[in-house]
Order: C-alpha cells, then sequence, then structure tokens
C-alpha cells in the first residue's frame, strides 16, 4: 500500500472514530441514571424521572429538567419514574430517558457508542431484562453487557477480582437491596429485595398523612428522611424540622413540626427488614465462606449506605463489622468502568451480550 493510500486510511479511521464514542458504565436505577464513559470518568448523574404530557404522551423533560417539575407540575404534566424498583415499568418511557441520557454522555459529535456495560439486579427476568438491552439498542450502543449489581458493587468498593477469599457487599439503593458474596471476581450467593431507601419516604409520607393530617409531596419526604432520619439512637431526639403542605380535612395549605423521633419511628422498620434480609443470606453461605465474612465483616455501598448510622446499627444486628465504601452511590458505576480493563472477567460474568447494532464499526476499534 502506499504512502498516499495509508494515510488516506488511517484519515478515514480516524473520521470514522469520531463517530463513534468510547465505552460506557451505566448504572441505570429506580432514583438515579450514572454514566460514566471510559477515560472521561462520570458524566452523568441524574434523576431517572421524565415529565409527560398528559394528552400527548409526549416527554417533555428528562432528569435534573423533570425533577425541578416534580410536586409542581402544570395541570396538563406528570411526572413519572419509568424503572420501578429497579426494573423496567414503562418501557417507551425508559427507551426515551436512557437515550437522553447517553445523548449527553456522548462528547463531540459521536453518534454512537462503541460498548456499555450495565447494571442488573440479580434474578432479573429475562423480559425485564431484554427490556432494558431493547432500550440500550435503541440509543445506538454497538454491544452491551450486563452484569449483576452485586458484582460490580463489590468491585467499585475495591474488592480485588482475583481474591480467593470471599467478601459479602450490601448495596442498598432507592428501590432494592442487593447482598451479593464474591469469590475470585465470581458471585457465590447473591440477593435482590425490592426494599430500599424510597421505602423510607413513603413511610414518612404516610405517617404525616394518617397521624398529622398533612399531605406531603416526595420532595419534602426525601428532605426529611435525609436531614432527620437516623438508624441509631439520635443525639436530640426532640430536633424539629417544619414542613408545608395541604391539611388532609380542609384542603387548604398547612404546616407542621416534625420531630428527629418521629421520623426514626418510621425509619427503623425499613431498615430492620433489610437487616432481616443480610442475616438471611449469610445464613446460607457455605462454612469456609462464612469464615471469610466473620473476618472482614460487610461493605455497604449505595445511595442508602450514607444514612447516619446505618453501618453500626447493621454491625449490632448481624454481629459482623461493617464499614462503608468510599463515595457509596458511585459503587457500582465504579465497578462496571473497571471491567473493561478486565475483558476475560466481563464476558465471563456477563449475563448476555447484545448483537451488535452496527457491526462493522464495533468490530474495528474492538479491544
Amino acid at each position: 500500500m502506499s504512502f498516499m493510500s495509508k494515510t488516506s486510511s488511517f484519515i478515514g479511521l480516524k473520521a470514522l472514530r469520531n463517530l463513534v464514542s468510547d465505552s460506557m458504565a451505566i448504572d441505570m436505577g429506580s432514583a438515579r441514571t450514572i454514566i460514566a464513559v471510559r477515560g472521561r470518568g462520570i458524566v452523568i448523574d441524574e434523576p431517572s424521572v421524565v415529565a409527560v404530557d398528559r394528552l400527548s404522551g409526549e416527554v417533555i423533560a428528562v432528569g435534573n429538567e423533570a425533577q425541578k417539575m416534580l410536586g409542581r407540575e402544570a395541570r396538563d404534566l406528570a411526572v413519572i419514574a419509568p424503572l420501578i424498583d429497579g426494573v423496567v415499568a414503562d418501557f417507551e418511557r425508559t427507551r426515551v430517558m436512557l437515550d437522553h441520557f447517553v445523548q449527553e454522555a456522548r462528547s463531540g459529535t459521536s453518534h454512537f457508542s462503541r460498548r456499555a456495560i450495565m447494571s442488573v439486579l440479580s434474578g432479573v427476568t429475562q423480559v425485564e431484562q431484554r427490556a432494558l438491552l431493547s432500550a440500550a439498542e435503541e440509543a445506538r450502543i454497538g454491544r452491551v453487557y450486563m452484569v449483576e449489581e452485586g458484582l460490580a458493587a463489590a468491585i467499585g468498593a475495591g474488592v480485588p477480582v482475583d481474591d480467593p477469599h470471599a467478601s459479602a457487599v450490601v448495596d442498598i439503593g432507592a428501590g432494592t437491596t442487593n447482598i451479593a458474596v464474591i469469590v475470585n471476581g465470581a458471585l457465590i450467593a447473591s440477593r435482590a429485595k425490592r426494599i430500599g431507601s424510597s421505602d423510607i419516604d413513603a413511610a414518612i409520607t404516610d405517617r404525616l398523612r394518617r397521624h398529622r393530617g398533612l399531605s406531603i409531596g416526595i420532595p419534602t419526604a426525601e428532605r426529611l428522611k435525609l436531614e432527620l432520619s437516623s438508624a441509631v439512637e439520635p443525639k436530640d431526639p426532640t430536633r424539629k424540622m417544619e414542613v408545608r403542605g395541604r391539611d388532609v380535612q380542609t384542603g387548604s395549605p398547612g404546616a407542621v413540626n416534625v420531630s428527629v423521633a418521629e421520623v426514626n419511628a418510621v425509619t427503623l422498620p425499613v431498615i430492620r427488614r433489610i437487616a432481616e434480609e443480610v442475616r438471611s443470606t449469610l445464613t446460607e453461605l457455605p462454612a469456609e465462606v462464612a469464615g471469610d465474612i466473620y473476618d472482614r465483616g460487610l461493605i455497604l455501598t449505595g445511595g442508602g449506605a450514607q444514612l447516619e448510622g446505618l453501618a453500626q446499627y447493621l454491625q449490632k444486628e448481624v454481629g459482623l463489622s461493617v464499614s462503608v465504601a468510599d463515595d457509596p452511590r458511585f459503587a457500582i458505576v465504579r465497578g462496571l468502568s473497571q471491567m473493561f480493563d478486565e475483558p476475560l472477567l466481563l464476558r465471563r460474568v456477563a449475563q448476555t451480550e447484545a448483537q451488535p447494532v452496527f457491526d462493522a464499526e464495533t468490530t474495528v476499534f474492538e479491544s
């Protein structure tokens, strides 16, 4: 091949590369969608919600823009979460939402993504998995790998993929809690239960409506959880926060003062259920694995791991040491991103791999 031919081929390859962005790690949760792009880090961290026109069904806003409308929607709009408890509840809106986030994550003029690794719940059905896979394909991603959240969280929390001893990770999200035990980069036990930090929001909302006669929105309930809730005995149970909403009896605007003790009264039953699931999973482990976990304890990841005093509460309930991973909310997406550097591990643990949407372009750059 002549020099000019080689140069022409190189320029053509470079132009094609500009149309195809690099690999993405996608943690698409019930509460938030987090996307990291290889070489650029986390580029998307937005709420998993869309604003929809009630009449036409058209998606008007996605993510942060839709979240701003939540609780204050115009009468012809509705803000919805298309994923519930970690699985697709509304395929069309999930597709639009993922396409929007992926487009935002791409840089420059790129229109396609070479590869993506997506997290999925333990025990997800083929139908639920296929719905996510189809949404990713329609977002113009060349190849899609799906990896269990528990494994990704463990790797993202710093568990070495070649560690011959067992490690246990509890990932607490908004809608689900994943409990996973891994050895040598492989899952040997995994359980996903549809309970998470959003259950605390729902419990707070229900208590105020039933016992205080005040109806509040999701954002207010979440603010109460973040500012007042604790998994351990609060230092000042009488501390209060004023919240505003709608009086249930009169329908007029109203406000009440809510104490730390009130919020804790509904927080504890939720975290007690999480502790019970952790205990139940640990009782099913082989003896040697149980011995490893006794030595090492548990690692907490996910947004729910940031609840004040949760590590101390679980330590007391399960009788093991408990630590919280660095930046626990990003543990899953970190673990997914690391798998691009472990291609053999990725092929071994991926639950499924989609057929290439644009095979020629994908194989040109496949590493």
